[in-house]
């Protein structure tokens, strides 16, 4: 088993822990730096948050290398672990979309800001979209990164598209009991994700490591795959259809969505979804699922650009 400090990678962030919905989250912060070398030290007015959130089998770690662009670009940006996963707290229930989006507007709120830009990837880009239509009263605006806009999950062209790839026989095995949690943890489920999902030649082995170890924290790996579980599960539920519902409103928000063109979990050419406000779509060459790791340098660039625009 790996202890939850293990996560706390030291870097150029801060690393916080603050409640939110009744429960304890991590973060890992960067602040503008002012004229004289401090965080903020030059503000006149709050910098605005950005709030990022991981994917899966991933935790905060996964956007390490926007982190200090975002805060040298002048925001305030916390990459945070979901419910669950990496150090923060791992309840035994609450692995719903409308708990998750929960809990990212209580961490929003507990930091001091009224408002954020949330921006997720996989798993995380799913709760950014369901920010949209479910906390829209602290949500400036969505970036979704290899994350379809959870309706488009349910459209005829997508199922297909997914029934012929690895993304759902991996949903299919994680709805059984226990073995998925196994996988994870003394299995190679992490290492056959990251390599299955991203472009030919990706992952590194010590990036592996790092998510394997991670997932070995005591319920983690459970944790995770409740809400996977529930993404599947709860389409005939009266959740699931509430949920859905919900999202059907045309989004209010501004909207950038970025997709690699090599991605082996959800095909590039079914990934668009412009739906109400202004919306933004940026592919990247032979990039995989895992943009924020997988191309760096573009997706950075991509997202300060569009965080510009914003203005």
């Amino acid at each position: 088993m790996t202890d939850p400090s293990a996560v706390l990678v030291p870097g150029p962030w801060r690393h916080r822990f603050v409640p939110a919905n009744a429960a304890r989250f991590h973060v890992a912060e960067m602040e503008p730096v002012g004229g004289d070398g401090t965080p903020g030290a030059d503000a006149g007015t709050p910098a605005p948050l950005v709030v990022l959130l991981h994917g899966f089998p991933q935790m905060w770690w996964a956007w390490r290398a926007q982190l200090p662009a975002l805060a040298e670009a002048g925001y305030r940006a916390v990459a945070m672990d979901l419910r669950g996963t990496g150090a923060s707290d791992k309840p035994p229930r609450g692995y719903d979309m409308s708990t998750l989006t929960q809990d990212v507007a209580g961490v929003i709120r507990s930091l001091g800001a009224q408002e954020a830009v949330v921006v997720g990837h996989g798993i995380g880009g799913t709760v950014a979209w369901s920010m949209a239509a479910l906390q829209p009263e602290v949500t400036r605006a969505v970036g979704a990164f290899s994350a379809l806009h959870p309706l488009r999950m349910h459209s005829s062209s997508v199922v297909r598209a997914m029934g012929t790839r690895t993304t759902a026989r991996r949903l299919a095995f994680v709805q059984l009991p226990y073995f998925p949690e196994r996988s994870m943890v003394r299995g190679d489920l992490v290492a056959r994700v990251l390599a299955d999902w991203g472009a030919p030649g990706w992952p590194p082995q010590d990036l592996v490591d790092v998510y394997r170890s991670a997932a070995g924290i005591p319920f983690a790996a459970h944790s995770v795959m409740e809400i996977l579980r529930w993404l599947v599960r709860s389409t005939p539920r009266v959740d699931g259809q509430r949920y859905l519902a919900a999202l059907r409103q045309p989004v209010a928000v501004p909207v950038l969505q970025v997709h690699g063109s090599a991605d082996r979990a959800i095909p590039a050419g079914v990934a668009s979804w412009g739906n109400g406000a202004p919306y933004r779509f940026e592919s990247v060459p032979g990039a995989g699922h895992f943009l924020p790791e997988e191309a760096p340098e573009a997706t950075t660039r991509i997202l300060l650009t569009w965080l510009a625009s914003l203005a």
